[in-house]
């Protein structure tokens, strides 16, 4: 036989290979993972809900969803094992704030507009000029909220009303 009609079939076999090969790194990290859960760490199931190990045993885990809620779940529905930064952060919004040595940066621009070497700030070098509110709430004519406003003017829809065609 021609070694050019035995190339694709390398190639084929080549590429079947490797793709089973990185299938079976996969499951293996999955397993160990799995292993490592322990009591008191937070998980993520394949089903999405979030939850922390109550009791880990060979082919289960207990795990408790909420206070007085325990769920038995197969060890192989367990998707992935958080830390507990992101466990906190996800089920109950605390975030860990790493940059808290950082510089705290202003919430308004007045540091910015002061001239260096002078106490007063350079907005108020030049007389006659109004100070500008740069707040995010927009107010209509008659001092309501704009958002507001607009929600009384749209007229409410039901579910048998439509405007599509």
């Amino acid at each position: 036989m021609n070694t050019l009609t035995l190339l694709p079939f390398i190639v084929l076999i080549a590429a079947m290979f490797l793709m089973t090969r990185s299938a079976k790194k996969k499951q293996q990290q999955a397993a160990s993972m799995r292993n490592e859960m322990q009591p008191g760490s937070g998980v993520r199931t394949i089903g999405g809900m979030y939850a922390t190990v109550k009791e880990v045993s060979e082919d289960t885990v207990l795990l408790d969803a909420a206070p007085g809620v325990d769920l038995l779940f197969a060890k192989n529905a367990i998707g992935a094992v958080l830390s507990d930064d992101e466990y906190n952060r996800i089920v109950h919004g605390i975030e860990h704030d790493l940059k808290s040595d950082a510089d705290v940066v202003p919430d308004d621009a007045s540091s910015l507009t002061e001239t260096a070497g002078s106490d007063e700030p350079a907005a108020a070098a030049a007389p006659g000029d109004k100070a500008v509110d740069f707040g995010k709430k927009d107010v209509a004519e008659d001092g309501t909220d704009a958002a507001e406003a607009k929600t009384d003017e749209e007229p409410k829809k039901t579910d048998g009303d439509s405007e599509a065609k």
